[in-house]
């Protein structure tokens, strides 16, 4: 299972707590994986900003106030073709002061769907002006579902990707709105009715570790929304998962399974990229 060198320097990067969140920001990013991370870095070099992870603000239940003096740039997975939810309840909560301009930059296997029109809706009920929302197609990570790619075929979809992202920086960079996905009929359905099936039916019932897990307590820290207990040395999964994968992807022992479908498959974590 490739990337499984990386998961102590990813585990620094992306899951580690922050310890203060004040001051001017600009770009807000979560990440299960690293897909998201990386888009955020990326823009945030090429723009000159600061680089928030709000990782710990989600897991705290922290709704301090955030600050920009120019646009925010929100930057999130794709489930199921919307922003994840705990994301869209978070920024509900959290006020967000200075600039009242906001982009939006969701990772995607495929497609993003309808999501931009959600944002959109999130960012009118914040008093935010809707700056657009960027598609960016990354390696896939849903291994609940999906096959994750091995390395080389990641690094290839992440280079790919780079041209969508140069266009989403000059964007920032020359205070343009992102131009509009191009949706189809479907795209309606998966981002309204499929989104809602699937913030139904998602649980943590189906993970379970291995007897190779050490007890090192990884899936505990990496989960956003505290799903995961240890308990008699074991992980125990709860109700409140957002199957953002981080748990399952980052184990350094792979030792957690999710029924019968993730057997076999690689654990994905963004590639270092050159």
């Amino acid at each position: 299972l490739w990337g499984q060198h990386k998961l102590l320097n990813f585990f620094e990067v992306n899951v580690k707590l922050p310890t203060t969140h004040g001051g001017n920001v600009m770009i807000l990013y979560f990440s299960g994986t690293g897909n998201s991370a990386y888009v955020a870095k990326y823009i945030g070099k090429n723009i000159n900003d600061e680089v928030l992870n709000i990782f710990s603000l989600l897991k705290n239940k922290d709704f301090s106030t955030v600050t920009s003096e120019k646009p925010f740039v929100v930057v999130v997975p794709t489930y199921a073709w919307q922003i994840p939810h705990l994301v869209r309840d978070w920024m509900k909560k959290t006020q967000f002061e200075g600039s009242k301009e906001i982009y939006f930059v969701m990772t995607c296997g495929s497609d993003i769907g309808n999501g931009g029109y959600y944002a959109k809706k999130l960012s009118e009920k914040m008093g935010m002006t809707y700056r657009g929302t960027a598609q960016i197609i990354m390696p896939e990570n849903y291994i609940a579902m999906y096959k994750a790619p091995e390395i080389e075929e990641a690094k290839a979809i992440v280079n790919a990707a780079k041209p969508s992202i140069d266009a989403t920086v000059k964007c920032i960079n020359d205070n343009q709105e992102i131009p509009k996905v191009s949706y189809k009929f479907g795209d309606y359905t998966k981002s309204s009715w499929v989104n809602v099936l699937f913030n139904l039916l998602i649980s943590g019932d189906k993970f379970y570790s291995l007897d190779s897990c050490t007890s090192c307590g990884y899936c505990e820290k990496a989960c956003p929304t505290n799903n995961i207990k240890i308990v008699e040395g074991k992980p125990v999964w709860g109700k409140d998962c957002t199957h953002c994968m981080a748990c399952i992807c980052t184990c350094p022992q792979a030792a957690i399974e999710y029924g019968n479908t993730s057997k076999g498959k690689p654990r994905y974590t963004c590639p270092k990229m050159d």
